[in-house]
């Protein structure tokens, strides 16, 4: 039998790399290429601001891969008010930026393979420490997302999503 690397995709039949562990959005879906032309606007890979009145931070949705000693992580994006915006930003480079109580937020990214919508769900937004993406805890809801958060997800999974992302097409 031979060795290789990597799953056969149950969408195309060819063999794909080892899933990724990680998937993220570039941006919040507000968002637009003419908001860069904005001066109000701003987005880098860390914050996004839109028309000096919508804040959002880049954080990590983590999911424990409950067959595997692993982590798949969500790179996504939450609104927070300009208060808890300013302050984060004030402690972005500050050591100990951790012992910050969570900030509240709204996850402004649509995941494609969850129904309902992501977009809106009530988020707590961790800091770590300086150099560490924050952590985004999900309210704990029945949404399907937020439940994969509280329980975990098997790498067979983890294969499905890179599927279905690889394979836009094939979505339901």
């Amino acid at each position: 039998m031979p060795d290789h690397s990597g799953f056969l995709c149950s969408c195309c039949g060819q063999i794909h790399d080892e899933p990724p562990m990680n998937f993220a959005s570039p941006a919040p879906d507000f968002w637009t290429p003419e908001l860069a032309e904005d001066s109000e606007s701003e987005l880098s890979s860390d914050t996004c601001v839109i028309k000096g009145q919508a804040f959002f931070v880049h954080g990590l949705i983590e999911i424990p891969v409950t067959d595997a000693d692993d982590v798949f992580s969500w790179g996504v994006w939450v609104s927070l008010s300009q208060d808890n915006f300013t302050r984060a930003l004030r402690l972005w480079d500050t050591p100990g930026r951790q012992d910050e109580p969570p900030y509240f937020g709204w996850l402004s990214t649509s995941l494609p393979l969850y129904a309902p919508t992501t977009i809106d769900l009530k988020t707590r937004l961790h800091t770590r420490p300086v150099g560490e993406r924050p952590f985004i805890e999900l309210e704990p809801t029945d949404h399907p997302l937020a439940v994969e958060q509280r329980t975990g997800i098997t790498r067979a999974r983890v294969q499905q999503i890179a599927e279905l992302l690889l394979h836009p097409e094939q979505r339901p």
